[in-house]
């Protein structure tokens, strides 16, 4: 996995995790990989997924079922999408909208291009 340099590791593991568990590859109630399987999947130190799990438990993402392994909390889709879609309200909106504004993207153009784009990017149904 290529890291980026402003983010600490384990909160882009922990929004990784976030993205697998909206794209169904793990539903609720499954288990996740161990701290160990997901550091060498990854290629990190363990240390680093154990503090990506405990973030993601504290904030009921996932929980932790003592010997057998960390699962995906009922209700964790919707728990990640309330906290993206606040976040992007809250952080990026502005500066979308000043970006559509200054380089003079009018909403019918924007339409367009977020149709085609929901068009061509599909998510494969289960």
């Amino acid at each position: 996995m290529n890291f980026q340099e402003n983010k600490p590791i384990f909160q882009q593991l922990a929004d990784r995790i976030c993205e697998e568990i909206l794209l169904d590859h793990y539903c609720a109630y499954e288990r996740i990989p161990s701290v160990r399987e997901y550091a060498a999947s990854v290629e990190v130190n363990a240390n680093t997924v154990m503090r990506t799990y405990d973030q993601l438990q504290s904030i009921g993402i996932i929980y932790n079922r003592r010997g057998i392994g960390y699962f995906v909390s009922p209700g964790a889709k919707e728990l990640i999408l309330d906290m993206k879609q606040k976040t992007f309200l809250n952080n990026e909106i502005e500066y979308f909208f000043r970006q559509l504004l200054t380089l003079g993207i009018d909403s019918q153009k924007l339409t367009k291009l977020y149709d085609e784009y929901c068009n061509n990017h599909k998510t494969p149904e289960k």
